[in-house]
């Protein structure tokens, strides 16, 4: 299980790689005026959305072989879970809004894009600190 838990938070290090930096070129999206640079822009996002959703799914994967394989409980991980359902509906989010720079729909500002790209570090706090802690 020990490979396990060590895949599984490899895949966790990159996955959360991408959902700190794809809200970081959506910043720069968001101030970009020269149509080179935001295609480039766009050109870099849609890459890494692509990338760090093939990475979302081995660490997933390992957490449920985890979960199943040390048979764990308790209201920490049901927090955790909730917390992983939350980054995964963050993780879509992200897409969502790279949809809409790709189709010159974007209504929100850079200082938005910038406290959005806080609630990933946010979310990996409170799950370190449950799996680690488990304070419930």
């Amino acid at each position: 299980m020990l490979w396990i838990k060590a895949l599984h938070i490899v895949f966790v290090t990159a996955w959360f790689a991408g959902l700190f930096y794809l809200p970081r070129i959506l910043v720069n999206l968001a101030m970009e005026t020269d149509a080179a640079a935001r295609a480039r822009l766009i050109t870099m996002a849609r890459k890494l959305y692509r990338f760090m959703t093939m990475l979302a799914v081995p660490a997933l994967g390992f957490g449920l072989w985890l979960w199943f394989g040390y048979h764990f409980s308790g209201a920490w991980l049901m927090a955790k879970l909730l917390l992983v359902m939350v980054l995964l509906g963050y993780h879509y989010y992200c897409g969502m809004l790279l949809e809409a720079f790709e189709q010159n729909r974007n209504t929100r500002s850079h200082v938005w894009y910038r406290w959005f790209n806080e609630v990933p570090v946010i979310i990996l706090l409170l799950v370190v600190i449950l799996v680690v802690v488990k304070p419930f």
